[in-house]
């Protein structure tokens, strides 16, 4: 016989793991399937928290922090999306930067993208949206954050070279 206690905790233990199973877009039906399925998303959770650590640490490099009043404390925002043929590619700052088009498309040029579709205003910030697609036909040899690495890579030595200007 069982008693009522032991059943209230079944039954409080069973909706936990359903509110587990449904928060974690779980389809399994059993307990330790539910467990697995859970530790595999919040591993998944972690991952994509190094990430954006990672992509925050690297934005914090392209601060530049120059004497120069124009250029002292440029932030400046990249992100890359992967599309089916090619990468949008964002590049903001809240601040104007002669030359920088200039040093973003040479980045484009090194890597083999061709611009297929491009937006840029220069005026009191800088804000270029662009699409790139590979020159060479079939396999895809770059992803997005292989991308969005060599363009911050151009915007820091963009930097580095309007420093010593």
């Amino acid at each position: 016989m069982v008693s009522r206690e032991h059943k209230r905790s079944a039954a409080t233990l069973h909706e936990k793991l359903q509110l587990l199973r449904s928060i974690t877009n779980s389809h399994a039906l059993n307990k330790t399937s539910i467990i697995v399925d859970a530790s595999k998303y919040i591993e998944d959770l972690k991952e994509k928290v190094q990430r954006l650590n990672q992509d925050m640490e690297n934005n914090a490099q392209i601060t530049s922090s120059s004497d120069h009043d124009d250029f002292n404390a440029l932030p400046v925002q990249v992100s890359v999306k992967t599309l089916d043929k090619g990468f949008m590619i964002n590049v903001l700052s809240e601040k104007s930067c002669p030359g920088l088009l200039v040093a973003v498309l040479e980045a484009f040029e090194d890597m083999g993208l061709n611009v297929l579709e491009a937006r840029v205003s220069c005026a009191d910030s800088f804000h270029l949206q662009a699409v790139g697609g590979e020159n060479v036909e079939g396999e895809s040899s770059m992803d997005a954050e292989a991308v969005k690495q060599a363009v911050m890579m151009s915007i820091k030595n963009w930097s580095e070279t309007t420093e010593n200007d």
